[in-house]
């Protein structure tokens, strides 16, 4: 990992750096893959390693790993708090468009995880519990943050969670999933059709240059959201998008 500084507090940036690394390994890491992969020397590394562990950043494991630690939960809960607050009234103008339940999840390990919702003003409308986690894979938010990484990163994701499918529309291996990321990747929009959940659609676009990988979406009964409901639904999508990342970044 490169070590080139950006004008900050060293010890500050090379200890962040040991969490990403950790984060990026799937939550552990050994002290070899931290040594390689921030090219730190070991002494160092030692040393960054005591305060994290005094501080409950990080914990050691059994097998002499490295983990993220139970004080990260803490404050990973209070950023998705807050990413979902700020996005909520996008969320809501998109339902004032489209009529049809609007979402923002974001990648969490794993799983994605829902952060905010605005409802349908429908009776019949979808429903998905703010804190809910989900697989990537079958999901249209997941699949817009999927589109986000690499093959090789998603190849890791989808390895640790496995790949069930809650309906016979879902795509259960890892080549439909790649095939399928490479569309979204080319047209700039996700569609979860009947693949969660029977009967139900949903079309989602990833945030562009956002902090963390990210979705937002519109879902509803296919009989309202037909495939004809992308060509007025993705644009307005893709507005929102926008707009959630740049207030992020003001």
């Amino acid at each position: 990992m490169s070590q080139q500084s950006t004008g900050g507090v060293q010890s500050v940036e090379r200890v962040l750096d040991l969490l990403e690394i950790m984060a990026d390994l799937g939550g552990s890491a050994a002290l070899s893959d931290l040594a390689s992969r921030s090219g730190l020397p070991l002494p160092t590394i030692h040393r960054l390693l005591r305060t994290l562990l005094a501080k409950g950043y990080a914990r050691q494991l059994p097998n002499r790993k490295y983990a993220l630690g139970p004080r990260l939960i803490h404050l990973g809960e209070a950023a998705e708090s807050q990413l979902g607050s700020n996005a909520k009234s996008e969320l809501t103008w998109l339902v004032s468009e489209t009529e049809e339940t609007s979402n923002m999840a974001v990648l969490d390990g794993d799983y994605v995880l829902y952060v905010a919702q605005a409802p349908s003003p429908h009776a019949m409308r979808m429903f998905t519990e703010v804190g809910h986690r989900a697989h990537t894979h079958s999901t249209g938010v997941g699949k817009a943050i999927l589109s986000q990484l690499d093959d090789e990163a998603v190849r890791a994701i989808v390895q640790r969670a496995g790949m069930p499918c809650p309906t016979e529309h879902s795509i259960g291996t890892i080549d439909e999933l790649l095939a399928d990321l490479a569309l979204i990747r080319e047209r700039g929009y996700a569609i979860d059709d009947g693949e969660q959940e029977l009967g139900v659609r949903c079309f989602a676009v990833p945030l562009p240059d956002f902090p963390t990988p990210a979705a937002i979406s519109i879902s509803g009964p296919d009989q309202r959201v037909t495939m004809e409901t992308a060509a007025t639904a993705v644009p307005l999508l893709q507005q929102s998008a926008r707009r959630i990342s740049d207030a992020v970044r003001e």
